[in-house]
């Protein structure tokens, strides 16, 4: 990459959520390619969200990632407000995040004239000011989107009872108009996957989208062959995303009274910040032998305790960034095809898929009990992803497309 030069062009990332600590597959995504692009082709200059000891606390985590930030402060809101996004044309999600103040600092921001404007996630496009402001601020436009939202919400709509069935198929119908309308106004529409490209050239007519690969830290995230001992089963993931909480209260109901019936002593533990109490009261009544650990600084040390890595999601969207931190890390995967879409990783070799709960407590029984098999898909996924997921090759992907979508202009 480029050496440090004042004269480079001025990439403005707009977050609308701080980023640390990296407890969320999002941030994690978007901090390793701020991390691997800073020193490059770009004067990265980020702005997001942040309270005070937000600032103390990682500054020089913040320092590490960008050449110049700028936060922004939100005003507390109370439930009700939240509440009245039902009552919006915009979708909740966008809603809670299209604040006057966030609209004021990146209007602000962008009067500084940048070379090109990278806004984060779908619902942050409701940040964007109005086409006669971004004429005359003359910054081309990326639109990053980690996932194709209006289908997150038709999943939930399929597997949610009534009446919060309705409810999502609400808030489909006004996610699909939003996001349509994101995706036409930028100049470019950055997908994590194909998959995700085609999918938002086919819904929305998208008319110039790009993707990346997913990556992961192969530094950090090293290879340690599968315990053999614990019988222990995996999960990492944000429990306040309600496509985790659906995933594993569907686990618990009908995967795991099949594997606890053949393997009693076997034992799952959920590693993820803010899980629900009504999901751990739901385990304890079932006498599931699950332990919660909330937020934890580092996963490695939990993640190292198990024989498998469980992802049993239903709904969602992107990739699974999740998936790669467990293939790295040696710990043998069951999935769900859902739980790696977007992923080219191929079942019985990589992964083993399952998609009842049938299936889905047999293949990981078959973990528990094979060595054999637990040590080969071990293996196989740390050489994929050694090959084909380094967050160096990621961020120079990321890089080529904003220069591109900068020279288009």
């Amino acid at each position: 990459m480029a050496a440090q030069d004042d004269t480079r062009p001025t990439l403005l990332f707009v977050s609308p959520q701080f980023l640390f600590p990296l407890d969320a597959g999002g941030k994690i995504r978007t901090t390793n390619i701020l991390r691997n692009m800073k020193g490059g082709a770009f004067r990265i200059h980020l702005i997001s969200p942040a309270t005070p000891d937000e600032e103390t606390s990682w500054g020089a985590e913040v320092t590490g990632i960008c050449d110049e930030y700028t936060p922004w402060r939100i005003a507390p809101r109370d439930r009700l407000h939240r509440f009245a996004g039902l009552l919006s044309p915009l979708p909740v999600s966008v809603w809670s995040d299209a604040l006057p103040e966030s609209r004021r600092a990146v209007e602000t921001v962008l009067k500084t004239r940048p070379d090109v404007a990278v806004f984060d996630f779908t619902h942050c496009a409701a940040l964007m000011p109005s086409y006669s402001f971004m004429e005359k601020c003359g910054a081309r436009t990326v639109l990053f989107t980690h996932n194709v939202e209006t289908e997150i919400f038709a999943r939930h709509a399929r597997t949610s009872s009534f009446p919060m069935s309705i409810v999502w198929q609400m808030e489909r119908a006004k996610m699909a108009r939003f996001e349509r309308n994101a995706c036409s106004r930028f100049d470019t529409v950055i997908a994590v996957s194909e998959r995700d490209a085609a999918k938002l050239k086919e819904d929305f007519g998208t008319a110039r989208t790009a993707a990346i690969p997913t990556g992961v830290d192969l530094d950090f995230f090293g290879y340690t062959s599968p315990t053999d001992e614990t019988g222990s089963l995996i999960f990492t993931g944000s429990m306040d995303w309600r496509a985790n909480q659906d995933g594993l209260m569907w686990f618990l109901n009908e995967v795991w009274p099949l594997i606890a019936e053949k393997r009693p002593q076997t034992s799952f533990k959920v590693i993820g910040k803010n899980p629900p109490q009504h999901l751990i009261d739901a385990a304890q009544n079932a006498g599931a032998n699950w332990t919660f650990t909330g937020f934890v600084d580092d996963i490695r040390p939990h993640a190292a305790e198990g024989s498998a890595y469980v992802i049993p999601l239903r709904v969602g969207g992107g990739t699974r960034i999740k998936a790669y931190e467990a293939m790295a890390m040696g710990l043998p995967v069951v999935s769900t095809a859902l739980g790696v879409e977007g992923l080219p990783l191929s079942p019985g070799e990589h992964y083993l898929k399952a998609d009842t709960p049938e299936d889905f407590a047999a293949a990981t029984l078959r973990l528990l009990a094979e060595t054999d098999t637990r040590r080969m898909l071990s293996m196989a996924a740390r050489d994929y992803v050694e090959k084909n997921c380094s967050q160096k090759s990621v961020a120079e992907v990321f890089e080529r497309i904003c220069l591109d979508t900068l020279n288009a202009g």
